[in-house]
């Protein structure tokens, strides 16, 4: 088979695929008897909602050629969790299809698949068998999966003792190191440190030669970095569909001021913007002028209620098109905050890499959850201040800027 072939064959193909929920436990399994009384109708009767029901996921349709990334994002509640578990066989849909070809790899849920009793090397082998691989193949590829985990010491331990870290360095270095026709990847990279999420990006790179994937994120330079098309999803249904990523993730960006807009105009009192400077200045109704490749320095003072555990915070940097060319996040860097009161938060870019222009700022404070997820939108602003680029002249692709967080209370 010549490369061409190889490349253009489709190992994912979803059709019309939908799945609807019913708000109600007693209802729900009330429904699910009348269902199995009366059969798989497969009439358009099924396709209806009946009270207290909703469309979790409503005719969604793409397709996955070997070779190719999808980026499948969309903010909490938008559908994405449901449409992995039908791909990966865990619910059936109430309509559509799917069509997967070869072995499928998920790492869907942080530590799904592990058998808590057993050591990191009979998880191996166990996750491997459900790959569909034999033990004879397992064994080929046991010592780069120990390797990758970065295990070795602990790999005979039983799971049950890991963090969440080495949980999911062992989840990884198993899907991708057994080079599955198909891996789905789900917001586990969130979890661990940097340096291996950078390793974790590169093999999904180097997979990506013989493997389709399915990379779900809420971190959009991760998907800038990997994927080749994007499928945005919002109330269960498509809202973009697209091979230029860019229009995808800022897509994902409009959808997030729209849907806070109403709860900042209503206004949050856990965690306000008091004061925001760049390079010592307050950027009000003005551009700040900096030098491309120069240091860059915001300083956010924030009034945090009590009721506050944790928090993350990320920067925008937006576009005269309007379009989020660059971002910063805490916690890609692993750093959270969590003092009270009067609060200066102090970032700082040591390079920053932008084109010549004009560019807003924008602003979120994320909750933390107990799961280490982002939770509510404590705070939300598309534009706390400008920046004019000078002394280059060029186009820049999404980025993902690191750099140097502190945290001081003034009072």
């Amino acid at each position: 088979m010549s490369n061409i072939q190889h490349n253009n064959e489709v190992l994912v193909k979803v059709e019309g695929l939908s799945k609807k929920f019913c708000k109600d436990l007693k209802t729900s399994l009330w429904y699910g008897v009348k269902d199995l009384l009366s059969g798989i109708r497969g009439s358009q009767e099924e396709r209806q909602l009946r009270p207290k029901e909703f469309w979790a996921v409503k005719d969604i349709n793409f397709e996955l050629r070997r070779g190719e990334c999808l980026g499948l994002i969309g903010h909490n509640g938008a559908g994405k969790s449901t449409l992995l578990k039908i791909l990966n066989g865990l619910i059936n849909p109430d309509a559509g299809s799917v069509t997967i070809r070869g072995r499928v790899g998920a790492l869907i849920e942080l530590g799904a698949g592990f058998n808590p009793i057993l050591t990191g090397r009979e998880n191996i082998y166990n996750n491997g068998a459900v790959l569909g691989f034999s033990r004879k193949e397992i064994d080929s590829k046991l010592e780069a999966i120990i390797a990758f985990a970065e295990l070795d010491e602990f790999i005979d331990m039983p799971v049950q003792h890991y963090s969440s870290g080495m949980k999911v360095r062992l989840g990884f270095a198993v899907a991708a190191q057994m080079e599955p026709d198909v891996l789905i990847i789900d917001e586990v990279l969130a979890v661990g440190d940097i340096a291996f999420r950078a390793k974790c990006l590169n093999r999904i790179g180097e997979l990506m030669q013989t493997t389709a994937v399915i990379f779900v994120s809420h971190t959009m330079p991760q998907v800038a970095r990997i994927a080749n098309r994007v499928l945005l999803v919002g109330n269960g249904k498509t809202l973009i569909y697209t091979d230029d990523v860019s229009e995808g993730i800022q897509g994902y960006y409009s959808e997030l001021m729209r849907e806070n807009e109403g709860s900042i105009k209503a206004g949050n009192d856990k965690i306000n913007l008091h004061k925001f400077e760049v390079n010592g200045v307050e950027p009000k109704n003005k551009y700040i002028e900096v030098n491309f490749s120069k240091s860059l320095t915001m300083s956010a003072i924030l009034n945090v209620s009590d009721t506050v555990t944790s928090y993350f915070i990320s920067y925008g940097f937006i576009d005269i098109d309007t379009k989020i060319v660059a971002n910063m996040f805490s916690s890609i860097s692993d750093i959270s905050f969590n003092s009270k009161g009067q609060v200066e938060v102090t970032t700082i870019i040591p390079s920053l890499l932008l084109g010549a222009g004009n560019y807003s700022i924008s602003i979120a404070i994320n909750e933390i959850t107990m799961s280490g997820n982002r939770g509510e939108i404590y705070y939300y602003n598309s534009n706390i201040g400008g920046l004019l680029v000078k002394d280059v002249i060029t186009s820049v692709a999404p980025v993902q800027f690191i750099g140097d967080w502190e945290e001081r209370v003034i009072q």
